[in-house]
């Protein structure tokens, strides 16, 4: 449905992925474009139509970033050279994600903003009865996904539409039903979490909890700069207490009493649901 789309969409925009929804079940009642279940070749489908579009954007930019290059234009020079080297591989059907890199070369790179240079997660929507294990099709996805470096994840599009029009208890009730410890869209988000490399750190407070997403290995001050750039600036301490402690000792008092709340400073490289609280330099 459109709002199960929506979500997929919005989960998608917050990992800054390319996800390749393909089908992974058998229906009489709902007919397929090809009219078979094939979807590697669904996915081939989809990575060309990419690979055309990012085709069509860089072929553009050559005329002008040449012109500028012929006039000692310095940026002009390293991004023909970059956008050149793309083509190459698009030309030979092959996105863009392959393109050997120097780490300087990185930024210039992302600026370029193609959509085959962006990590993978495929979405394998399956039948009801498959929503836990998988089955053959979305073993083959897998397969592929496995190969190229990319993630995967099975996820039933009915169940989760089903799952939208649900409360959080009768949601909780309908999953254990049919065998699932958490809905496909938790899998999904969990996926890209993993292909980028991102965790989570919590802010709580008397009036709000909120969660703040950062990659892996980030220090205290980059962590506080997530939420103000202020707070990193003027850093001087994170009172921090582990996901686990805070919640087996009821918050940050009993943390705080049972000697779990740590000072950390600068240097400190941020733990996944770590619970913080910033200290800084107006």
């Amino acid at each position: 449905g459109e709002g199960l789309g929506n979500q997929f969409l919005a989960t998608i925009r917050e990992v800054d992925a390319v996800a390749h929804v393909v089908r992974c079940f058998e229906d009489s009642d709902i007919t397929h474009v090809e009219g078979k279940i094939a979807p590697l070749a669904d996915i081939e489908t989809i990575e060309t139509e990419l690979m055309l579009a990012d085709l069509d954007s860089l072929e553009k930019r050559v005329d002008n970033l040449a012109k500028k290059a012929k006039g000692n234009d310095k940026d002009a020079k390293e991004q023909l050279d970059l956008v050149n080297r793309a083509l190459v591989l698009l030309r030979d059907g092959k996105p863009a994600r392959l393109l050997e890199r120097k780490p300087e070369e990185e930024r210039a790179f992302d600026m370029l903003g193609l959509l085959t240079s962006k990590p993978v997660l495929y979405v394998c929507n399956v039948e009801e009865g498959s929503a836990k294990d998988g089955n053959n099709f979305s073993k083959q996805v897998f397969e592929r996904a496995k190969q190229e470096g990319a993630v995967a994840v099975v996820i039933s599009a009915k169940i989760e539409s089903e799952i939208a029009t649900l409360s959080r208890e009768e949601r909780k009730d309908f999953l254990d039903t049919l065998g699932l410890e958490e809905a496909g869209l938790d899998r999904l988000i969990r996926a890209g979490y993993q292909l980028l490399d991102l965790i989570t750190y919590f802010t709580a407070g008397p009036k709000e909890a909120r969660a703040w997403t950062i990659h892996r290995g980030t220090k205290a001050p980059g962590a506080a700069g997530v939420i103000h750039t202020d707070f990193e600036k003027g850093f001087i301490r994170a009172e921090t207490i582990a996901y686990a402690d805070y919640v087996s000792l009821g918050g940050e008092a009993g943390a705080r009493d049972g000697g779990k709340l740590r000072l950390e400073g600068k240097e400190y490289v941020v733990a996944d649901g770590d619970v913080m609280h910033f200290r800084f330099n107006n």
